[in-house]
Parts: C-alpha cells; sequence; structure tokens
C-alpha cells in the first residue's frame, strides 16, 4: 500500500527534476546566469557610426551564452527602402551565439566592451525569461526610431528590469550633458558633408534640453552610466550594477567620438569663404575670357542648385509627408527648399547662351535666385528673437549666406547687368 502510494510521488518528483533539466527551469535557475552588456563601437557604414549594443546572457548550467540583439534588419525585407524612406523602418530582435557575435564586431574593427552586471538571481531569471518572450515571432518586429525606441533604448529598459526600476528612478529625470543634436554631431564631426546634411535635415525638436535617460538612446552612454551605477536590494544594502569591464577589443585608426560636441560652423563660413574665393577667380575669368568663364560660372551655379535644392527637396518631403518627426518644426526650408533646383536648369543655360543679350535674363533670373535664399537665411536669423524658434542651425547658415550673397551681389557683373537692363527699358 505504501509503495503505491510513495513510488507514484517519488517517479513524478524525478520527471519533474528531469523536465527542469531539459527545459533549464529549475527552482534556482537564476543562479545559474550570467548577464552581461556587450557595447560596440562605430563601423564603416553610417548607420553604425553611433555604435551597437546587446544584451549577453550565459548559462553555467547548459554552457550556452547567448547575444539578444535589438538591431536586426535587412535590406531584403519586403519594401525595405520605400518603408525607410517614409520613416516606418521596421527592425527586429533575435537572439544568436556570443562568440559569434563578438567576432564579428573585432573583425570589422570595432570597440567591443563587455560589463558583467551583478543582480539578484531572480531578476536574471526575469530578465532572461523577457528577452525570450521578445525573440518570439509575434513579438520581435518593433518600428524603430533613431532616438525613442532603437537597439540601445531597449536595453536600457531591461536594465531598468534588473534594478526593479532604479534605473530609470535613477536618470529618468536627472538633466543630460547635451541635446540629441549635439549628441549626433559628436557621431559625425569627422565628415563634412554628411555633417553638414544631417544637421540640415534635423529640426528644432531635438535642440530641446533632454534628460540623461534620453541620452541613453546612444549605446556608449548606457556604458558610460552602468558603470558607476548603484541600486538598493531588498535589504536596502547598496550594490554596484557592474563588477567588471572587460575591453575585447579597441578599433585601430577609427575616428573618435568627442567627448563634447564642437563648434562646427567656423569650418563651414571657412568653406564657404573658400568657395566664395573661387567664385571671384571665375567672374574675373569671364571678364577676360567670357566663353571660359561663363561655362564654369554656369556649372558652379547648376552644382549649387543640385546640391542645395536636392537637399532642400529631401527636406520638404521628410518634414510634411513622412513620420521622419526629427526633421520636422525645420526652420531651414526657408531657404533652403525645392525651389534652388531651378538653378540647375538655369546654370546650364547660362553656360550654354551664345550672347551677353541672350543670357541677361537667365543671369537676372539667377541673381534673383540667390537673393531669396540670402533674404531666407537672414529671416531665419531673425524670427529666432521669437521665444518659439530655437534652432541650432547657424551651421547651415553660414555655409550658404556667403555664397548667396557674392552670387547675387557680384558688383561688376550686376553693375553690367543693370546698365543693359536700363537701356532695353529706355
Amino acid at each position: 500500500m505504501v509503495k503505491r502510494i510513495v513510488l507514484p510521488i517519488l517517479l513524478g518528483f524525478a520527471l519533474m527534476c528531469n523536465l527542469d533539466a531539459q527545459t533549464g527551469r529549475g527552482a534556482h535557475r537564476g543562479e545559474d546566469l550570467t548577464l552581461k552588456i556587450a557595447v560596440m563601437g562605430s563601423g564603416d557604414e553610417l548607420y553604425f557610426w553611433w555604435g551597437h549594443i546587446g544584451l549577453i546572457i550565459e548559462d553555467s548550467r547548459t554552457g550556452q551564452s547567448r547575444f539578444y540583439d535589438y538591431g536586426l534588419f535587412s535590406f531584403d525585407n519586403e519594401n525595405f527602402f520605400v518603408n525607410f524612406a517614409f520613416g516606418r523602418l521596421m527592425y527586429s530582435c533575435g537572439a544568436s551565439q556570443t562568440a559569434n557575435n563578438i567576432a564579428t564586431y573585432v573583425n570589422t574593427n570595432r570597440d567591443v566592451v563587455l560589463y558583467t552586471l551583478d543582480v539578484p538571481p531572480e531578476n536574471r531569471e526575469k530578465v532572461r525569461e523577457f528577452a525570450e518572450e521578445n525573440i518570439l515571432p509575434h513579438n520581435r518586429n518593433y518600428l524603430y526610431h533613431h532616438f525613442k525606441d532603437n537597439c540601445s533604448t531597449r536595453i536600457r529598459d531591461i536594465l531598468d528590469i534588473a534594478t526593479d526600476g532604479q534605473f530609470k528612478e535613477r536618470f529618468g529625470d536627472e538633466p543630460g550633458r547635451f541635446t540629441l543634436r549635439q549628441h549626433v554631431r559628436r557621431h559625425t564631426w569627422f565628415s563634412p558633408f554628411l555633417d553638414w546634411v544631417l544637421n540640415f535635415w534635423m529640426g528644432q525638436d531635438i535642440d530641446i534640453p533632454i534628460t540623461v535617460w534620453e541620452e541613453m538612446f546612444l549605446p556608449s552612454e548606457v556604458g558610460s552610466r552602468i558603470i558607476d551605477f548603484e541600486y538598493a536590494d531588498h535589504y536596502g544594502d547598496s550594490h554596484k550594477l557592474v563588477t567588471a569591464e572587460e575591453t575585447v577589443y579597441k578599433a585601430v585608426g577609427r575616428p573618435a567620438v568627442l567627448d563634447a560636441p564642437r563648434r562646427q560652423w567656423p569650418r563651414e563660413l571657412a568653406f564657404s569663404l573658400a568657395l566664395v574665393c573661387v567664385l571671384g577667380y571665375l567672374f574675373w575669368l569671364q571678364s577676360q575670357y567670357p566663353a571660359r568663364g561663363q561655362v564654369l560660372l554656369g556649372i558652379c551655379q547648376s552644382l549649387f542648385g543640385l546640391v542645395f535644392g536636392g537637399a532642400g527637396l529631401l527636406l520638404f518631403f521628410m518634414s510634411f509627408f513622412t513620420s521622419h518627426d526629427y526633421t520636422y518644426h525645420n526652420i531651414n526650408i526657408l531657404f533652403g527648399n525645392p525651389l534652388l533646383l531651378i538653378a540647375f536648369p538655369l546654370g546650364i543655360r547660362y553656360a550654354a547662351s551664345p550672347t551677353y543679350d541672350r543670357r541677361l535674363s537667365t543671369e537676372f533670373t539667377l541673381r534673383l535666385l540667390w537673393l531669396l535664399t540670402a533674404l531666407g537665411i537672414f529671416l531665419s536669423m531673425l524670427i529666432k528673437l521669437s521665444p518659439r524658434f530655437w534652432q541650432q542651425n547657424l551651421t547651415d547658415q553660414m555655409l550658404m549666406l556667403p555664397v548667396a550673397l557674392f552670387l547675387a551681389f557680384e558688383p561688376a557683373g550686376l553693375r553690367r547687368m543693370i546698365r543693359r537692363i536700363f537701356w532695353r527699358w529706355l
């Protein structure tokens, strides 16, 4: 009788323990887990310039180490480029072997730093369950946002889970060091053109003060904050979140990320003044060798129209027809807009005009176009006297203003044009 009662109980208990071992679910499962945060530096492609981050969970019972990545995307996804253009970029999260991931970052010459976390076993298990839930097919896809929902903010939120909400409580209201624009430009300073055009497209909404919590859209900011962070356990005792920091690899020959953003407008102003000197020489060349100088001036104006007008067209599109909300409320549209694309065909016509009289109307239209551009720049400066406008766009203004003013008011050609128009009217 006793055997009939006891043996089934023991057998059931044994089967349950065996199931726990196979599924990895035991009463003390969290004690077998080690949590690490992997922070990777910038890469070659533009979308890798701001670094990357992932969660590593090592299981001493199974010997597995899994890398949870919240920054997965593929150019082969259906309508990827159309969705990206309209601000509907879908990202995914997934898990793979840690060693393979780390090797990939090392082989592509990117910084790799691992931070080992000290959190209670029950929280380690909670994090593991949360991460496993994230990678399920019906959960893994999410709508990516450059500043509000990306690979880094998702790891930041996991750290908040691991510390029972104390991570956000500590940093949620603490003022950040820089604005979103300044953080972006700390990573783009070494590429003058991309630095300028990205700055040109970003509106004033990213120039407001932010919190440390919001700054952690950058992986490096997460790493710098967790290293000294302390939390309290259930008994009120304080613990350092990070118990070990391991630099797996240090990139060689990459541009450094600036500790603080530089003032970039002097560089843009100097470049613009250099362009003005070139234009001045071309106007002089036109006066001495009309055919040659005329062709070169026409080509230059076409290129200016193509670059500035093209950037303005993309700004107009992103500001009014997409979900790229960081481009909204952008006063650069006052001077960098699709209207400048008119300079492209006009410049070609200017270069191809056989006589001065045939060129006169084209030159008048081009000068008027550049005058409107300069006035738009001055207006964009003036309206910032109002507290409703605060966009940090001096870099954009300083690149375009000297060129626009010179092309509108170059004195020798302007006097000749005015005299010819005056005599025609008479």
